[in-house]
């Protein structure tokens, strides 16, 4: 039901690529890209981030939308160290010479379509490579 309510964004579109393509847990691909998408997010997005942050117990009294965006992101970081999830795709084995394919197809995953902002092939690769 949640899954069907859900806007799912590029985290999932992108760690569908990685999970087809070298064979890879979902989940565990979502954890080592949500921080970097929700960098690339904060950019429409810092208000909502922020929100998530006070609902993680992050204190965001007398932080900007920007400032508990990061906090946020921070704290996602955090508990992905905490629960063991690779430090990133370098991890698992993820090769940079496949960004490209992984980005052309991930902009043609439906899941991409919600995404807060919508991105180019070059800012998915930019994504990718900073998750390695």
């Amino acid at each position: 039901m949640a899954f069907n309510n859900a806007s799912l964004g590029y985290v999932h579109a992108m760690a569908h690529q990685l999970g087809g393509f070298y064979n890879l847990p979902h989940g565990v691909c979502n954890a080592v890209l949500l921080p970097h998408v929700q960098v690339f997010n904060s950019k429409v997005a810092a208000a909502r981030l922020r929100d998530c942050a006070a609902a993680m117990g992050v204190n965001v009294t007398g932080k900007n939308d920007a400032e508990g965006a990061e906090a946020c992101i921070n704290a996602i970081r955090e508990l992905a160290k905490k629960v063991d999830i690779p430090a990133g795709l370098r991890d698992l084995n993820v090769k940079e010479e496949d960004f490209a394919v992984l980005a052309t197809n991930a902009l043609k995953d439906a899941c991409g379509f919600t995404n807060p902002i919508q991105a180019t092939h070059e800012e998915i690769v930019a994504i990718y490579r900073a998750a390695m």
